[in-house]
């Protein structure tokens, strides 16, 4: 082992060691750990029931606002359930509409062929004031569904912008435009903080800490009195799409070691990460770079026998290089060179991995 390695792979071994014990705290219902690069008759009767059991269509699998996914229901006392889930805020058109795909879920996977009259008797059961305006809620998300599936092709080949405002002209023509903003609230927040990521990112002469505080006033406009709960849940998410950001990693790439790892260090706690957080993400940091250097040292050794040797030869010479640096890993990275993949040429994403 030649002397410019042996002590980063010391210096590696002992970091990976210590990285192995690092326990990352998430909160609950946070991402805010380091990721891994983070629940009859009468009904089927009426005419409403009638005229959506014609139907007969399989479960929505495009257009559903955010949020709608969730645990399946459970199989003992499905009202019960459904009151004490959602009873509090039945009225509101976006957990009734969570509630409808949860329903037409579990009842799709029970009874394919006869699903709308058994998910229509439980509401009636459930939420009998509202039933009515639950049907209508169903009907109104059925016939958005069969136009996305309709117009699927047209839609895709349609630039963003305008795909987007196919499907909004559509959810307003349905729903109504308040109801339909109430449904997709999400995604209309979604979609305001990237075009607020968007415009952050060519801001013109701009410092990391200056499209980090651009970033968390569009946070503060989004969500409003919200904003802090949000952020504090999505810690993860939110970090790595600032992170995407081409020009942060282009004035991160230009930064000395230390300048950017306390910029890193900054922005984590901008997304309002704690103090042992932010130690284990350091750390985390460390781990990479001293990774990343030798991998570097790794794909220079490898490209020089590259120049030397050839077939069997240069075969042999690979084998005992990558288990001089990887050691245990060493047949991974050789079953991803032999399928193209050279993870060490792949672009540094810093903070990211």
């Amino acid at each position: 082992m030649n002397r410019r390695k042996a002590p980063l792979l010391l210096a590696l071994a002992l970091l990976l060691a210590g990285s192995a014990l690092l326990v990352f705290k998430v909160r609950p219902g946070s991402d805010s750990a380091p990721e891994s690069d983070p629940a009859r008759t009468q009904a089927a009767a009426t005419p409403g029931a009638q005229a959506l059991a014609a139907r007969n269509r399989a479960a929505p699998s495009a257009g559903a606002p955010e949020g709608t996914e969730g645990v399946e229901p459970p199989t003992g006392d499905l009202v019960s359930y459904l009151r004490s889930r959602y009873g509090s805020r039945i009225r509101e058109p976006h957990s009734q509409m969570r509630m409808l795909e949860q329903l037409m879920r579990h009842f799709q996977k029970l009874n394919p062929t006869g699903w709308e009259a058994e998910l229509l008797a439980v509401l009636k059961q459930a939420f009998p004031e509202l039933y009515d305006e639950l049907v209508q809620r169903l009907r109104q998300r059925l016939d958005y569904e069969s136009w996305v599936k309709e117009h699927h092709a047209e839609l895709k080949d349609k630039p963003e912008a305008e795909r987007r405002a196919a499907m909004w002209e559509e959810r307003n023509r349905l729903f109504g435009k308040e109801v339909a903003e109430k449904i997709w609230v999400a995604e209309l927040r979604n979609t305001a903080v990237t075009d607020a990521l968007k415009s952050i990112d060519t801001l013109p002469n701009a410092t990391v800490g200056d499209r980090m505080a651009q970033y968390k006033q569009s946070l503060e406009k989004t969500y409003g009195d919200k904003s802090q709960a949000y952020v504090q849940t999505h810690q993860q998410e939110l970090m790595n799409r600032f992170l995407d950001l081409g020009s942060v990693q282009k004035d991160l790439m230009a930064m000395a070691p230390e300048q950017r790892a306390q910029n890193l260090r900054t922005i984590r706690q901008e997304m309002g990460l704690d103090k042992e957080a932010l130690e284990r993400w350091d750390e985390l940091d460390r781990v990479r770079d001293a990774r990343w250097e030798l991998g570097s040292q790794y794909m220079s050794e490898r490209e020089a026998l590259a120049q030397q040797y050839a077939g069997p030869e240069l075969e042999a010479r690979l084998t005992e290089l990558r288990a001089r640096y990887f050691s245990d890993e060493a047949q991974s990275i050789a079953e991803e060179e032999q399928s193209g993949f050279y993870r060490f040429t792949r672009p540094r994403q810093w903070g990211r991995n």
